[in-house]
């Protein structure tokens, strides 16, 4: 019985160690943006954004938007978000350093999408959306006030989301950068840009993220 459970221990130890070889291999590449403690490397900061227990808050009644200094082209971004009911706030990727993140570059949704409040949006309103352009597949948040997990993966015109493991945007946006009309039938200049600031876009609403991480792909 002792040489049982010794084998079964060190079959324990070996899954663990698996496990946890497993999970560095999946973060490799990935460098911080956020380091849970000051907001170096981002712009925009204001008495708007606050940053408690490791994790950026956008406080409610405030917007702004919360950009990086550095820009980028190609890239995996991940990060966990938590919402307050009826939030609203944006992940801008390919931004400019100024103007509207949704038009001069791309917005993705974040948005407490089943809320009564939002029961007319259009389908590119919701979560994980391209604004304007792509709709999101609906019904992977998490209910209001747990942690989220995100991955956005932006490779040349293709835009990828996945949303606490279920993928709700695989797109490719060459037809709109092409001229292809947006569904929102605005102009979205920001679609033919190949890098850009990435951030949060605050729209007054209560939002949390933390373990905001990114990995670069080729040369972006």
């Amino acid at each position: 019985m002792r040489m049982q459970y010794r084998t079964t221990w060190w079959a324990v130890l070996a899954i663990v160690a698996a496990g946890l070889s497993t999970a560095r291999a999946a973060e490799e590449g990935f460098r911080p943006l956020f380091d849970g403690k000051t907001f170096t490397g981002w712009q925009g900061h204001s008495d708007g954004h606050e940053i408690v227990d490791g994790a950026i808050r956008f406080k409610p009644g405030a917007g702004g938007n919360l950009l990086t200094t550095e820009e980028f082209g190609d890239f995996v971004l991940r990060f966990e978000f938590r919402l307050t009911p009826g939030a609203n706030n944006g992940l801008g990727i390919r931004a400019p350093a100024s103007g509207d993140a949704a038009f001069e570059g791309m917005e993705l949704q974040i948005l407490d999408d089943g809320h009564e409040k939002y029961a007319g949006i259009k389908p590119w309103q919701g979560h994980g959306s391209i604004y304007g352009v792509v709709a999101a597949e609906r019904g992977a948040l998490k209910p209001v006030g747990e942690w989220n997990v995100q991955e956005v993966t932006v490779n040349g015109p293709k835009v990828k989301v996945v949303l606490n493991g279920k993928t709700i945007v695989d797109a490719d946006i060459t037809p709109w950068r092409d001229g292809k009309p947006t569904l929102d039938e605005r102009p979205h200049p920001g679609l033919k840009r190949d890098t850009g600031r990435i951030g949060f876009l605050g729209h007054g609403d209560e939002v949390h993220f933390r373990n905001v991480r990114i990995k670069p792909l080729g040369d972006g």
